[in-house]
């Protein structure tokens, strides 16, 4: 006999444990607070300019692109201070990495946020 889970029950312990990573990051990461915080002003800026849909498919993957970063800089940290709890500099190298990371991807977001609103701002007011 079979002992091994049905492909649907594994899908679905997959994404249960996919979704309480999400839930980990979103609740206890104070720069995923304030990445959110910028998404939705964001969202908010998109829907009162009335942005394209081709804007609209850049930001949601500028804001997705800076949520995956932050969430793949807090497993690395996580991992990092599992295997090495004393100050080492390799591990604090990782760390700044994957932090840079984030940082790169932030820039980018926030570039392609200015060259899609600047031209509506400039329109708002009348500049």
């Amino acid at each position: 006999m079979n002992n091994r889970p049905s492909f649907l029950f594994s899908r679905y312990n997959s994404f249960k444990f996919a979704f309480k990573g999400l839930a980990t990051v979103f609740r206890h990461e104070p720069n995923m607070h304030l990445h959110v915080m910028a998404s939705i002003v964001v969202v908010v800026m998109a829907f009162r300019f009335e942005v394209t849909r081709t804007e609209w498919c850049m930001l949601i993957f500028c804001i997705g692109l800076v949520w995956m970063a932050e969430t793949f800089n807090t497993a690395i940290e996580t991992l990092t201070n599992l295997v090495s709890p004393e100050h080492n500099p390799l591990a604090g190298k990782t760390k700044d990495l994957a932090a840079g990371a984030v940082l790169l991807c932030a820039i980018t977001a926030v570039i392609v946020g200015l060259i899609i609103f600047l031209p509506y701002w400039q329109t708002y007011f009348n500049v």
